[in-house]
């Protein structure tokens, strides 16, 4: 895991966007097709609006979610609202929802699972200040989840339930983007980077990861 330190959470939103592109343009030379997913919350919100300035084949680009809450269409709960969003017109036809407005949601699951490709290119992830990624969240049975690549949790997380991708998914990743920003997150930070498996977040296990940090996030 490397580790990228930069001034602020400007610069990091900045930073994270350049690997992020730098992960696509690799896969459009190599496969011609680019695969990316995202995380939800406010922090990749500048970064999304840096990735979509970027110079990469839209036509051929995928961007999955990497979670996302049980919550109506529209609704500001949603990080899909927010994705969306932070996307021009034209390139909000590439986003693939996660579909947790279905009646069936394990069948959900199931569906949108078949839709990813065998390896994501490159996943976005955060993290929280009690160690968390994804919605794979301190204490959740989704935790144990190895037989799928995407699940709900077996609760709620900040009063919603939510899909997910699990490890088998984000660990398949050709690579991971770590954005952490925020003194809260310093101590959480501190343990993803020593690869500290009891929070969520030091259980990934990407080939590659890098993490991008701002200043107030490490330990001083």
């Amino acid at each position: 895991m490397k580790l990228e330190t930069v001034a602020d959470s400007d610069a990091a939103a900045k930073r994270a966007a350049e690997l992020l592109v730098a992960g696509g343009q690799k896969a459009a030379a190599e496969r011609g097709t680019v695969s990316f997913a995202v995380s939800g919350g406010r922090t990749p919100w500048q970064m999304l609006g840096h990735l979509a300035e970027a110079e990469l084949p839209w036509d051929e680009t995928q961007m999955f979610q990497v979670d996302e809450r049980v919550a109506p269409p529209g609704s500001d709960e949603r990080n899909l609202t927010h994705i969306i969003t932070s996307l021009p017109l034209a390139q909000q036809a590439i986003v693939r929802p996660m579909p947790v407005t279905s009646r069936d949601l394990d069948g959900a699951c199931a569906d949108y699972e078949s839709s990813l490709p065998a390896r994501i290119d490159v996943i976005h992830l955060g993290l929280g200040p009690d160690g968390h990624t994804a919605s794979l969240v301190p204490g959740d049975p989704v935790l144990d989840v190895t037989d799928r690549r995407v699940a709900l949790t077996g609760g709620t997380y900040q009063d919603t339930r939510r899909m997910t991708l699990t490890y088998p998914a984000l660990d398949a990743a050709r690579l991971i983007v770590f954005l952490v920003t925020g003194e809260e997150k310093q101590d959480a930070l501190a343990k993803l980077l020593a690869g500290d498996t009891s929070i969520p977040a030091g259980r990934v296990a990407a080939p590659e990861m890098i993490v991008v940090a701002d200043e107030a996030a490490r330990v001083p």
